[in-house]
């Protein structure tokens, strides 16, 4: 399975229409959204072409494929609007073998884990620096913001293909980093 991960795209149509493009050119079986979806937050400055209706009709045709979780800037009456679930803190799934824990990064992260017995992928966004790091007892995979990144990354999102993760630059879909599981 080919899936399609990305966070924090803050209400942007913009750069959500250059991840629609990714997504087409990409063509993923799933899309995995990690929060922050539709607002910016009130530490954030407001991200280019702020538009949350048009992001919110770019994503919602795209619903069957979407595994979306909350972030700290979803507000309930987003799902109200978005054809997709985007109330859980995390989700588990199973992908290629691999069992990965969804999650937006407020809670769990790299400086506190998820809770597991087995060895698992932990993949968020908040952030917004995308990082791929073996932590022994789990994998943490950071994808990154699609429209505010922060401390000098590209605008970024991951892509899981077979068992390998790539760190991908959404403006030119070129890779800067890698993890093989």
């Amino acid at each position: 399975m080919k899936v399609l991960i990305a966070s924090d795209i803050h209400g942007s149509a913009y750069y959500c229409q250059k991840l629609l493009e990714r997504i087409q050119s990409e063509q993923p079986d799933k899309i995995f959204l990690l929060g922050d979806i539709l607002y910016h937050g009130p530490r954030n400055d407001l991200p280019r072409d702020y538009a949350p209706k048009q992001v919110i009709a770019m994503l919602n045709p795209l619903k069957e494929k979407i595994v979306a979780v909350r972030g700290n800037c979803e507000a309930e009456v987003d799902q109200m609007v978005l054809d997709f679930d985007v109330t859980a803190t995390y989700k588990e799934v199973e992908v290629n073998g691999m069992h990965l824990v969804l999650t937006h990064g407020h809670h769990y992260n790299k400086e506190r884990p998820f809770a597991l017995r087995e060895r698992y992928v932990l993949l968020n966004g908040h952030f917004h620096v995308p990082e791929l790091t073996d932590m022994g007892d789990f994998i943490y995979i950071n994808c990154g913001s699609v429209s505010i990144p922060k401390e000098n990354s590209p605008h970024a999102y991951v892509m899981l293909e077979g068992n390998t993760f790539l760190l991908k630059d959404l403006e030119t879909a070129g890779v800067f980093g890698r993890l093989d599981k």
